[in-house]
C-alpha cells in the first residue's frame, strides 16, 4: 500500500521531491528493511523511476543502490546505460555488474566510461585486459595506478606494444616488478627509438652513429635481461627477440661471450628446431663437428660456425676454472678470430663485436678497481 501511494504521489510531485524519495526508496531496499512483498513492490517502483523525465531522480536512485549486491540486474544495467552522472555511480561501484558486463561497457562506452571502470576496486584480469586493448593514455594510466587491478602477462605485453612509446605509460610499466622480460625489452626498444629520433642527438653525433650506438645499447640490455630472467621467461624472451630480428650472429656471440649459456641454448633450440635436451648435450659435451653442425642447423653460416665453436670451447674451459672473466675469454677469442680472418665479412664483424665487448669489460673492471681503491683510501 505504501508503494502504491508512492507511485500515485510521484505523478504530481516536484522533481527535487521525487529525487529525495527515490534515494530513500533505494536506501531502504539496500538496507533490507522490507518484507518479500514490499521488496517486490519496491523493485517495481524503482523500475518505474528509470523512466522519470528528470535526470535528478535517476541520479539519486543510482547513488542509493550503487553499493547494493541485491539490486536486480535489470535496474543496474539500465542505470549503467543512463547519462553519465547516473551511469558512473553504478559502473564505478556496483557489485552486480559482472566481468562480462564491464568488458561490454568498456567496449561500447566512452573514454570516461573506461576511466571509471579502470578505477573500480577489485578489477579482474579480463576487465583490465579489455581496457589495455582499447584504452587510451588517460584510461590506461588510471588502470596502472589502481592497486586493486590484476594484470595478466598478456595484458602487460599488450600495453607495452600499444602505448609503450608514451613516457607516462612506459614509466609505470617499467616500475612494475611483474612486467614480463620480453615486454620490458619492448619498452627498452621504444626508449631507444625515442632517443635516436631526437634531431639534436642526430645533429650532434650523426644519424648512422646514433643507430649503431642505440642498437649496441639495446643488445647489451637484452643480454643483461637474458642473464637475470627467470627460467620460465627465457623462452618467451628468445621468441620475442627472434620476432624482432634481434637474434643476429653478433648478438648470439655477445650472449655466449657474456656467459648467458642458458639463454644461448634456448636461442639455438628456437632457431634450429632441435630438442632442448639434445642442444644442451651438444653444447656441454659435443665434439667440434657436432657443435658446428648444430650451429649451422640454427642458421649460422659455415663461415661463422667455427668462430662460435671456438667461443663455446673457451666457455667450457673457463667454466671449469676459477678466476676466469668475460674480458679474458673475449681477448682469447679475439686473437683467434684475427688470426683466421681479415676484417672483412661476417667473421670480421664478429671480431669487431668481441673486441668491443672486451674493451667494455676492461673499462668496467677499471671502474670497479678505482672504486675499491677509493674506499680503501678513505
Amino acid at each position: 500500500m505504501i508503494i502504491q501511494a508512492f507511485l500515485r504521489w510521484v505523478e504530481t510531485a516536484k522533481a527535487s521531491d521525487r529525487a529525495r524519495a527515490a534515494s530513500a526508496l533505494g536506501r531502504a531496499y539496500a538496507a533490507s528493511e522490507m518484507n518479500t512483498l514490499d521488496r517486490h513492490a519496491a523493485e517495481m517502483a524503482m523500475t518505474f523511476l528509470l523512466d522519470d523525465p528528470s535526470p535528478k531522480v535517476r541520479i539519486a536512485l543510482a547513488g542509493a543502490v550503487a553499493d547494493c549486491a541485491a539490486i536486480p540486474r535489470a535496474i543496474v544495467l539500465s542505470l549503467a546505460e543512463d547519462q553519465p552522472e547516473a551511469a558512473f555511480a553504478v559502473i564505478s561501484r556496483s557489485p552486480v555488474l559482472t566481468d562480462m558486463d564491464l568488458v561490454d561497457l568498456a567496449a561500447r562506452g566512452t573514454h570516461e566510461t573506461r576511466a571509471v571502470i579502470a578505477a573500480r576496486p577489485h578489477l579482474s584480469r579480463p576487465v583490465a585486459a579489455a581496457i589495455a586493448e582499447i584504452g587510451g593514455e588517460e584510461e590506461v594510466l588510471i588502470l596502472l595506478e589502481n592497486p586493486a587491478a590484476e594484470f595478466s602477462s598478456r595484458a602487460l605485453k599488450r600495453l607495452s606494444d600499444r602505448l609503450g612509446h608514451l613516457p607516462s605509460v612506459r614509466n609505470y610499466l617499467l616500475d612494475r616488478p611483474d612486467l614480463p622480460v620480453d615486454a620490458r625489452h619492448t619498452l627498452v626498444e621504444k626508449v631507444s627509438a625515442a632517443l635516436s629520433g631526437f634531431s639534436l642527438v642526430q645533429m650532434a653525433i650523426g644519424e648512422r652513429r646514433v643507430e649503431r650506438i642505440t642498437r649496441e645499447a639495446c643488445d647489451t640490455v637484452a643480454v643483461g635481461m637474458a642473464g637475470s630472467a627467470d627460467a620460465s621467461e627465457v623462452s618467451a624472451l628468445v621468441e620475442h627477440l627472434r620476432v624482432c630480428g634481434r637474434l643476429t650472429p653478433a648478438f648470439l656471440m655477445h650472449a655466449l661471450c657474456s656467459g648467458r649459456i642458458d639463454f644461448f641454448a634456448a636461442a639455438i633450440c628456437d632457431l634450429s628446431g632441435v630438442s632442448e635436451k639434445r642442444v644442451r648435450s651438444v653444447l656441454s659435451n659435443g665434439r667440434v663437428h657436432a657443435v658446428r653442425a648444430l650451429f649451422e642447423q640454427a642458421g649460422l653460416g659455415r663461415d661463422v660456425s667455427q668462430a662460435f665453436a671456438d667461443a663455446l670451447f673457451l666457455w667450457r674451459k673457463d667454466n671449469h676454472q676459477s678466476g676466469s672473466s668475460i674480458a679474458s675469454m673475449s681477448a682469447t677469442l679475439l686473437s683467434r678470430l684475427r688470426r683466421r680472418v681479415s676484417s672483412e665479412g661476417p667473421v670480421g664483424g664478429l671480431a669487431e663485436m668481441v673486441e668491443k665487448l672486451s674493451i667494455a669489460e676492461q673499462r668496467q673492471s677499471a671502474r670497479e678497481y678505482a672504486l675499491l681503491a677509493a674506499r680503501e683510501a678513505a
